[in-house]
């Protein structure tokens, strides 16, 4: 029988007897069997773990490698709970003490977040390469603790000898709290424009907004003729016949025109500016799109 090997949790102890369960067919076909004994010490509960072999002579020979082969699986098993449960305890954990004036529905929002900056904002196939660099870490991290240890606390282990992967998620959670942030005064930025065309009379019905290369714009009338500065009021630039290359100033324009509805031109694949989907907010429902019109045609085509 080789050496006993204990795992003290206090949470998932169902989870990792499953995901130690899982490798029974295959230590059965290297002639070995998987015991496992629980037992509780106060809050913790114990899962004592030891390869046993059931055909002659089997271990006896191999001992020290049945020995690392356990040490291994066990590591396989900790670090992916950590990974897959604990790391969303963890992460709620950090929010809550740090973040401790923001309401729940803010925090779900934080997390939100900060689980998007684990994943260094990857989706899909992506995604699923940072989460197995972080089991990695987490695997190398339990088989260096057990090569001089036979037993591992997993609270405590991941208290202090995680330190760097605690470090990641902290920052994980401050980059969140910032994005949080900014999306809230982008809202609130919004809301304010919102308000400022709603108590504005419209100077014209129709503007017409052609989108070309490198994000410039020009604005015309229902007639697709170029829009006079005089309907700008203060805003220091001429637009008659004249492009605009700042976003900003496109959308002081149509605020300060609020007309009763917009149409965007554009060509066909073209990758559209961030501007576009803030203008939608503050004109809800008075913005249209359109792939090509025999009026914008000509004005596209350079």
């Amino acid at each position: 029988m080789s050496q006993i090997i204990s795992i003290g949790t206090t949470q998932y102890l169902e989870l990792l007897k499953a995901k130690l369960g899982c490798g029974l067919d295959f230590f059965e076909r290297n002639g070995l069997k998987l015991n496992m004994e629980e037992s509780d010490a106060g809050e913790y509960t114990f899962l004592s773990c030891y390869l046993a072999g059931f055909r002659d002579g089997v271990c006896k020979e191999k001992e020290k490698d049945n020995q690392i082969i356990l040490k291994n699986y066990i590591a396989d098993a900790v670090s992916d709970i950590i990974l897959s449960h604990w790391e969303t305890i963890l992460l709620h954990d950090i929010i809550r003490q740090n973040y401790y004036y923001f309401g729940d529905d803010e925090k779900k929002l934080i997390y939100k977040y900060a689980v998007l900056h684990i994943n260094k904002k990857a989706e899909g196939p992506l995604k699923s390469v940072y989460q197995i660099s972080r089991k990695n870490k987490l695997f190398q991290k339990v088989m260096d603790y057990l090569k001089f240890n036979n037993y591992i606390v997993i609270d405590g282990f991941i208290r202090f000898r995680l330190k760097e992967y605690l470090g990641e998620l902290k920052e994980a959670a401050d980059k969140a709290v910032d994005d949080f942030l900014m999306e809230r005064e982008y809202k609130e930025f919004i809301q304010l424009l919102k308000y400022f065309v709603e108590i504005q009379e419209p100077q014209i019905d129709i503007v017409h907004v052609l989108i070309r290369a490198g994000s410039v714009f020009k604005l015309f009338d229902d007639k697709m003729r170029p829009i006079r500065s005089d309907y700008l009021g203060g805003l220091f630039i001429d637009l008659m016949g004249n492009e605009i290359n700042y976003e900003d100033l496109l959308i002081s324009a149509l605020v300060t025109i609020a007309p009763k509805r917009i149409t965007f031109h554009f060509k066909k694949n073209q990758c559209l500016p961030i501007t576009l989907e803030a203008i939608k907010n503050i004109f809800a429902g008075k913005v249209n799109e359109c792939g090509g019109c025999e009026l914008c045609i000509p004005y596209l085509k350079n």
